[in-house]
């Protein structure tokens, strides 16, 4: 009883003397004393008896302390100038409340938090804000306590509430640990002795200076701003993040200018903070990042072997690629004996240990004033010891100093994908550029922590890193890379050689990775990173033996197998999928089919113990112990057959019997029931196995046909004058086969053999493979297997014999008509959309009739897969249709009339669907008669000054004028007549309502089709000009495209009351319109085409002068015209010589218009055309064929004649003189 009667009376005398303080010192200060009087009442009252207020605190009511604190810190201000004695007082008032908070648990509210965080940093900058002046060690050490002392009180609070503090409490948190940091980095590298600034030595540089308080300070203030971005950066505002990053900067900045890092304990966790802090900061970035970016990549890089820095450097042979195995050296120390090995190359971490001892050194307590030693790590330890399990690193310094590594790389990634566009320049700074397989100390890349770091976290992060960089952006970015020798040292080297240095650099380490990392995990990292690398590698430009490598590695490492169970089928998966990304690379490589070539000449199985690719994917496409794979081995397959089409002859037997193996393997299904019956989905052998099974039958199919394509009857003939011939692009279809270069050279003789063997193989196909599998249950199998009959050629189909004709266009109708399943009726349709134009197809009327009936009913279709695929096959139906049109009967005219009904319909679907339509309504605006009212073919046409004479007659132009280019085609047969006479309105209807409403490709289509209108003979084009109505359309449609405004106003009133009224002006004033404004290059040159296919000035009507005065006009200004996207910029030339060719078009029918107004424009600009022929003869010597250079003569020599009558009619004689010049000068 009486010790407790003695605490009782001990803990109320306390409690007494706590009281009796503070009311005395509140007492006190009411009057306002001057500030030394308040020091003296804090010594007096408080820090004299400092020991018993702490150890009466627990006993008094926490807000009654916390009341007493906040007016200790509201008493800070006023004393803050008080000399010499702040410090000291500071000091003791930072360690009462220090000590206290460590007793009670303060309740804090939000006015109080904002003054406590002020007060402490005010403390702090008074303890830390004379950087650089001389102190004693031992005043600098009770300062710097004081300053851990307040950041140590924050944190606690912080941890008891910081999930009540509010989003403004958190950023006063953060500006205040921002000004902690900020003091302490100044006082840190002000010092004489700071680790900031004192020189490095190999005996020094592992030792941790005699301010190790400091930096504990910044580390748990890293540590807490981390936490607090993490809870709530995302609501922060930018400028906090701004002030964050600064100061980031500032702190990473530093340590780059050292360029070498301590090896302490202490600083380990200190770069542990920093780094995670970046982390977390980069991870919601607020700002732009593009000024940072250059100085935290050089800042951490050096992190990349942090803690491995003072190891003897391990000897990896660089060129181990080409040379062989050599010698590695095993050495720990200079004291420590060698051992070489004979055997192959082994990175550090996939050593076994060698047993020898390794000296370990503990490291001394961090709050330690001594020196600290940080432990030496055995490089060659295995990765047991650095698994994930952090307890069984050998030493705990090693440890953190990998934890550091780690964060780096972390950053590393995080500034990739915060802004790719900025890190692509620093891809020189942490990616090699030489010798990958050498560990380097001063020179450190991600690929170096890649193959030698020992910690298995580290290497996955470094993985993780390429990943990111090489994924994305970079794709495009690394397309300029360009391999070379590596220049001499110290000389300049571009971007792309650098790029390409890099990318033979990542090939070459990530494939010996590959071939020796037993980490599954890890393995996975690096599949992942190769295929990234394939598909951003141009393998055009890098050496010619690279890509055969590369096949060839990891066709071993397929052939070796991977030695863990549980993983082994999804890595062999991932494998395989790489060698199908290699073997898919465009274009494709000589060296690797002349590698197959030398294969199969081989026997496909290869030199005894090394199996060839082929023989490789044939192995495993048999297996049919994992459908997956399967799979995997014949996507290599169908890749093989694309990309190098002209081995397939020699390997269809084995795909034949691969494909027949997996047919035979899936059970025997019924005849179908059409409508209505779905099956089963999933065969033995996995329905995406077999699928892919019938793709490469189709594929190896393609190849040997030699299919290029689809057969289109018409194609760009309108683009081919002598000016744009040499423009011409040549389309690349991605469903056909990658013949090279040296396919387009084949002679014609080659083609009855390449015909013959495809007519086998389809033989073969039909009769062994097919039948098995177009009644399948599965709709992909059915889709894949309809999707054959797309490929096949005209040559090898007309092989065939009737019979096996019939039963390809029966099924192919059966499928469109009766499969319940879109993907097969969209499969079907893009197959008779690629036959109908065969040519003896398309003469074919009873087949058209067929397909139109099968095509049209699945343009009604709901699902938007089918109707594209319907669309495109009835536009190509309507193509082909004028070649057979002759043998329609008039029962038959109704197919017609339901192909225009079906088009118009379409015009109003989704833009896909609306360009096929399109293009559909073009092709048979081409034929199509047009009936016009009774009589007025007879009435004669003066429209705008147009010289029509009253008995003339409009002929067609002579072959001679043809060739000229002054009409580039005509019907072969005679026009379709129908009985409406009002399709060409309701055609141009919807041809203006899908430019103003449609995307780039509809209004290319557009313009392709008014072509197409044009070349109709029996449209009169001045009789559509001349009727009342038409400006006020035109302006409609003008200030409609300019502004894209009011759209449903103008186009019903348009469509009601003006459009059939006349329709020539509208559409020559659309063309000129998308001429001169579209962003589209396609577009533009498909506009000025169109627009030279009127063949005179009545074709024309009154639009003849406003298309002469718009041409120009483009023309004179083309120079200043601004490419909106780098793709439009190949189009240029294209562009310019399809104007040219049109402008000389008009300009040779300038002379047969009456409109004088034109010609007195013509004479204003006498000058700039005078200039501008000059130019265009001149331009006749780069013209490469003589033949060419004559059709050119005579498009200009016809125009200056024309320019020179006009210019004689209007009394200009000294410009009628200067083109009469110019005509002598061209012939």
């Amino acid at each position: 009883m009486s010790s407790l009667s003695s605490s009782s009376s001990s803990s109320s005398s306390g409690v007494r003397s706590w009281r009796t303080a503070f009311l005395t010192l509140r007492d006190e200060t009411l009057a306002s004393p001057p500030p030394s009087a308040i020091l003296n009442l804090f010594q007096h009252l408080l820090f004299s008896n400092s020991q018993s207020l702490i150890a009466a605190a627990p006993d008094l009511p926490p807000h009654e302390i916390a009341s007493d604190i906040i007016f200790l810190m509201e008493l800070v201000p006023t004393c803050s100038d008080a000399g010499e004695d702040t410090s000291l007082t500071f000091i003791n008032m930072c360690h009462l409340i220090y000590d206290v908070c460590q007793r009670v648990s303060l309740e804090i509210n939000s006015p109080s938090w904002a003054l406590m965080l002020d007060t402490f940093g005010t403390m702090v900058e008074s303890f830390l804000g004379k950087a650089g002046s001389k102190r004693v060690f031992s005043e600098n050490a009770a300062r710097f306590k004081a300053v851990m002392e307040c950041v140590e009180t924050v944190r606690f609070l912080v941890n008891i509430y910081h999930r009540k503090c509010s989003l403004l409490e958190n950023v006063q948190l953060v500006k205040f640990l921002l000004r902690i940091v900020s003091c302490s980095h100044a006082e840190l590298y002000s010092l004489p002795h700071s680790s900031g600034n004192q020189k490095y030595t190999p005996e020094i540089g592992k030792r941790i200076p005699r301010h190790n308080s400091l930096w504990e300070v910044q580390t748990i203030a890293f540590t807490m701003i981390a936490a607090v971005f993490s809870r709530d950066g995302s609501s922060f505002p930018g400028d906090i993040w701004q002030s964050t990053m600064k100061v980031l900067r500032k702190v990473m900045d530093a340590l780059a200018s050292k360029s070498v890092l301590v090896e302490d304990t202490i600083m380990s966790r200190f770069y542990i903070s920093l780094l995670h802090c970046l982390h977390v900061v980069l991870t919601n970035p607020k700002g732009p990042l593009s000024d940072h970016v250059a100085g935290f990549v050089a800042a951490l890089r050096i992190f990349f072997i942090y803690g491995l820095t003072n190891r003897t450097a391990l000897a990896v042979p660089g060129t181990v690629h080409r040379q062989g195995p050599s010698s590695v050296n095993h050495g720990l120390s200079s004291t420590e004996p060698t051992k070489n090995d004979s055997g192959p190359y082994r990175p550090p971490h996939l050593r076994k240990k060698n047993g020898s001892g390794v000296r370990r050194h503990k490291a001394q307590d961090s709050c330690s004033s001594s020196d600290h030693e940080s432990s030496v790590v055995d490089f060659t330890s295995s990765d047991s010891d650095y698994s994930d399990t952090d307890g069984s690193a050998k030493d705990s310094a090693s440890l953190q100093m990998s934890k550091a590594r780690l964060a780096a790389i972390a950053c590393i990634q995080d500034l990739c994908q915060a802004d790719p566009k900025s890190f692509t320049a620093q891809w020189t700074m942490i990616l090699p550029t030489n010798d990958v397989l050498q560990l380097r100390k001063y020179e450190a890349t991600l690929m170096t922590c890649l193959l030698f770091d020992p910690y298995v976290k580290a290497r996955i992060a470094s993985a993780a890193t390429l990943a990111a960089m090489l994924d994305g952006p970079s794709s495009i970015f690394l397309q300029v890379a360009e391999y070379k020798e590596s220049p001499k040292r110290g000389s300049f080297t571009a971007l792309s050689s650098s790029l390409g240095q890099i990318l033979m650099q990542l090939h070459t380490g990530i494939l010996y990775l590959i071939r020796h990392e037993t980490h599954g995990g890890l393995l996975v990292s690096l599949f992942k990173i190769l295929m990234l690398l394939i598909s951003s590698t141009p393998y055009a430009r890098m050496p010619e033996e690279l890509l055969p490598t590369l096949i060839m590695s990891l066709r071993a490492r397929v052939e070796e197998g991977f030695p863990f169970k549980s993983d082994q089928t999804s890595l062999l998966v991932v494998a395989l999928s790489c060698l199908t990304a290699a073997l898919s690379t465009s274009p494709s490589s000589p060296k690797v089919k002349e590698m197959f070539l030398n294969e199969i000449s081989a026997g496909f199985s290869g030199a005894p113990g090394k199996p060839s690719v082929l023989f490789t994917l044939f192995q495993y496409a048999e297996k049919s112990t994992s459908p997956a794979i399967s799979f995997e081995a014949l996507q290599a397959f169908r890749a093989v057959s694309h990309n190098y089409p002209n081995i397939m002859v020699e390997c269809w037997e084995q795909v034949s019997a691969i494909v027949y193996g997996f047919l035979r393997a899936t059970p025997e299904v019924p005849a179908r029931q059409w409508k209505g019956h779905s099956g089963n989905t999933v065969g033995s052998l996995g329905e995406k196995t077999l699928t892919a099974a019938v793709k490469v039958l189709d594929e190896c199919l393609r190849a040997i046909s030699g299919y290029k394509g689809t057969e289109e009857i018409l194609d760009d003939r309108l683009l081919d004058t002598p000016f744009t011939s040499d423009c011409m692009r040549q389309k690349k279809i991605s469903s056909a086969p990658s013949y090279g270069l040296e396919n387009t050279k084949e002679t014609t003789g080659d083609e009855p053999k390449a015909s013959e063997s495809g007519s086998e193989n389809w033989c073969e196909a039909i009769e062994k493979h097919i039948p098995l599998i177009l009644w399948h249950t599965s709709p992909m199998v059915r889709a894949a297997t309809v999707t054959c009959f797309a490929g096949i050629t005209s040559s090898v189909f007309f092989s065939l014999t009737k019979e096996k004709q019939d039963f390809i266009l029966s099924s192919l109708i059966n499928a469109v008509v009766n499969d319940e399943v879109p993907s097969v009726r969209s499969a079907g349709c893009r197959a008779i959309g690629v036959i109908t134009c065969f040519p003896q197809i398309s003469q074919s009327a009873e087949t058209l009739q067929k397909f139109i009936l099968a095509v049209e009913s699945n343009t009604h279709d709901p699902l938007v897969l089918v109707r594209i695929t319907a669309s495109w096959a009835l536009a190509n139906i309507c193509d082909s249709l004028r070649h057979c049109i002759s043998d329609f009967s008039s029962e038959r005219h109704s197919l017609v009339a339901l192909l225009i009904d079906c088009a118009l319909r379409l015009t109003k679907d989704g833009d896909k669907i609306k360009s096929n339509a399109v293009r559909a309504l073009g092709n048979l605006s081409r034929f199509l008669q047009n009936r016009s009212p009774s009589g007025i073919h007879d009435k004669s046409v003066n429209c705008v000054g147009l010289s029509t004479p009253t008995n003339s007659v409009e002929v067609f132009p002579s072959s001679s004028d043809k060739k000229c280019g002054l009409r580039f085609a005509s019907n072969l047969n005679q026009p379709l007549p129908l009985g409406d006479s009002d399709w060409p309105e309701r055609m141009v209807q919807a041809f203006l309502s899908c430019v103003t409403t449609g995307n780039v490709k509809v209004q290319w289509n557009v313009c392709h089709a008014l072509s197409n209108l044009f070349l109709n003979e029996t449209l009169r084009l001045q009789e559509m000009d001349c009727l009342n109505g038409g400006g006020f359309i035109v302006q409609s449609v003008i200030l409609y495209l300019e502004a894209m405004f009011m759209i449903a106003t103008i186009w019903a009133f348009w469509s009601q009351n003006h459009l059939s009224r006349g329709w020539a002006p509208s559409v020559f004033s659309i063309l000129l319109l998308l001429l001169r404004d579209s962003s589209n290059f396609k577009i533009r040159i498909q506009a000025a085409a169109a627009l030279s296919v009127p063949a005179s000035v009545l074709d024309y009507g009154r639009s003849f002068s406003d298309v002469v005065q718009g041409l120009e006009h483009i023309l004179e200004n083309f120079g200043l015209d601004q490419i909106s996207t780098p793709s439009s910029f190949k189009y240029r030339v294209a562009l310019e010589k399809q104007l040219t060719s049109t402008m000389l078009h008009v300009l040779s029918l300038a002379s047969s218009s009456d409109h004088q107004p034109l010609k007195d424009f013509l004479v204003k600009k006498a000058a700039f055309l005078e200039e501008w022929f000059k130019a265009l003869c001149s331009s006749l010597g780069e013209t490469s064929t003589q033949p060419e250079a004559d059709r050119k003569k005579e498009m200009i020599s016809l125009a200056v004649q024309s320019l020179t009558e006009v210019y004689e009619s209007r009394n200009h004689h000294s410009g009628a003189q200067k083109f009469r010049n110019l005509t002598n000068n061209i012939s």
